[in-house]
């Protein structure tokens, strides 16, 4: 990895901070409080914790906007969370060195394919597929024909992408991932056997896509199932044909969707969440964990449970629903307590 150093102040610039301390410090690294040493800079979320500083080697740190300590090299900022990533992310970056084509990779006809490429053993890549500059693709890769993939791609190894499929810039997928595999789609005739759709569309990734390991994007039916730009998918997440994944959405582990399934802008999925076919999921909408989506939903809704329905609803719902022992044996102590004054008043006119 090549060794970097930069000047505090450029770091700033970079995030978007403001330096207090020392500003002509330079740094070559960044790592966590409890490991940083000199020259490395960390980053503190909470000012609550400002303790921790006390006990880091760190030549600097960035914390928040509204950090009043003194006595260290900050970079102060909006998010320090984000900014970390920012710089992380820049201390790691190392320039693209093609590799060429591996003597062992099968290369179709017709093919139009970057010279800055890295191609890795055993990948079999088939006819007129395209291929932009600085595309890596690791071992065991499997491209099926008709494919393009954009500039600055990495397919990590046992990729599969099926014929026909289109990737923007920037794409990150990681191992066993399957994009355009068939849709689940049959027909059941009287007997009740089931017949085959073909599915004769594509999958589109837009550019800064990542997807994580042993997921699968499906092929349309007909026309387009689209994933749209700064989508993050994790890992072992379906979406089926047809869907529509809106930019910037989050899918965490294993969520699915279901076919047709229109998914806004922002959306977030939390894991083992899924959603029925058919439906439209309005911008921002955020789903809990485990939740499932039945039905249209507006921008900017929480949801949480099965069927999924307002969160703070839900969350009201789930704690009655740990007490429901004891209304029960409550609600049977009033039924008998109401029986014997009902039967205590019947004895009483009865007397009358």
């Amino acid at each position: 990895m090549e060794d970097k150093t930069i000047e505090i102040t450029e770091l700033a610039q970079m995030v978007d901070g403001e330096v207090i301390g020392d500003g002509s410090l330079t740094i070559r690294g960044f790592a966590p409080l409890d490991t940083a040493g000199p020259g490395e800079i960390s980053f503190l979320v909470k000012a609550k914790s400002a303790e921790l500083l006390e006990d880091s080697a760190a030549a600097a740190f960035l914390v928040g906007r509204e950090f009043e300590a003194s006595g260290w090299t900050l970079i102060r900022v909006d998010n320090p969370y984000l900014a970390a990533a920012i710089i992380q992310n820049y201390f790691l970056a190392e320039p693209f060195v093609a590799q060429g084509i591996h003597k062992t990779a099968v290369v179709g006809p017709d093919c139009t394919i970057d010279e800055q490429i890295s191609i890795a053993p055993l990948v079999v890549i088939g006819a007129r597929v395209r291929i932009g500059a600085r595309v890596r693709i690791d071992g065991g890769a499997v491209i099926g024909d008709d494919v393009s993939i954009g500039e600055d791609c990495w397919i990590k190894a046992n990729v599969s992408i099926e014929h026909g499929c289109e990737l923007g810039a920037r794409v990150i997928i990681h191992p066993g991932t399957v994009i355009g595999s068939d849709g689940y789609g049959y027909a059941t005739d009287k007997l009740g056997c089931h017949v085959k759709r073909p599915q004769l569309g594509i999958v589109r990734i837009d550019d800064d896509v990542e997807i994580g390991a042993n997921s699968t994007v499906d092929r349309a039916t007909f026309g387009v199932t689209w994933i749209k730009a700064g989508t993050k998918i994790d890992n072992l997440v379906q979406v089926a044909h047809n869907v529509v994944v809106g930019e910037n959405s989050l899918l965490v582990a294993q969520v699915g969707i279901s076919g047709s399934t229109i998914l806004g802008r922002n959306v977030v999925f939390g894991g083992q969440a899924g959603a029925a076919g058919h439906q439209t999921i309005g911008d921002r909408t955020m789903v809990a964990g485990k939740s499932a989506v039945h039905g249209d939903v507006g921008p900017d809704s929480r949801l949480s449970g099965v069927p999924a329905i307002d969160g703070q609803r839900w969350f009201k719902a789930a704690t009655l629903f740990g007490k429901l022992p004891e209304l029960a044996r409550d609600l049977r102590r009033m039924k008998k307590e109401l029986a014997r004054l009902t039967a205590s008043d019947q004895a009483g006119s009865d007397k009358v």
